[in-house]
Formats: structure tokens, sequence, C-alpha cells
């Protein structure tokens, strides 16, 4: 029997129609990555592509700004991993649109 406390931590994901907070214990030490494998989310939520999703902690995305990929990132007590659905439109394009649109109502 080993005396190492497992930490506490959730794994998140959401759809416009349903949304799931799974809460488990892990080693620590344990990444992002491994967390959402341990979660079962995906069988929540069969369209998730781990190896392909982004994932965040807290809503900082990782892999970005300093932090570490989700296979890298060693999660601390409390984290929520979130798992971000691919986006369906890129966000610059969509402004410039609703720019554009906007523009033509006024004149």
């Amino acid at each position: 029997m080993t005396d190492i406390e497992p930490i506490s931590v959730e794994v998140a994901y959401a759809r416009a129609d349903k949304q799931q907070i799974i809460g488990l214990l892990v080693e620590p030490g344990t990444t992002a990555f491994v967390a959402a494998e341990k979660s079962g989310i995906v069988r929540v939520f069969p369209e998730i592509d781990l190896e392909a999703a982004n994932f965040g902690i807290f809503g900082q995305a990782l892999g970005t700004k300093g932090l570490k990929p989700a296979k890298e990132h060693v999660l601390k007590a409390g984290d929520r991993v979130e798992i971000y659905r691919p986006l369906i439109a890129d966000p610059k394009e969509a402004r410039r649109k609703r720019a554009e649109k906007a523009k033509s109502a006024e004149g």
C-alpha cells in the first residue's frame, strides 16, 4: 500500500445542448491528458477525439502563453481540465463579416 494521497480534479466538456463536469481522484503527477482519459468523458461525448482536442485549465489554453501542452501539464489539486470543441468559424473572419453587415446596414 502506498502513502501517496490522491488529488481531486475535474474534467469538463460542453456542447450547446449538454454539459458535463466529472470529478475524479488522481495520483499526484497526473497530466491533464491522462485525467481526461481516466474521467471516461469520451463515453458521455463519443465525438471527442482526445488526441486532437485542445485543452485548458480554468480558461487558460494549454500549450500557449508558457503553459505546457495537455500531455505534459501536471495537475494541481482542484484543477478543472477543460476540453474545447473545435472552432466552426474563424473568429477574425466572423468579426469581419459582422462589421461589413453593420456598415452596410448604416448606409
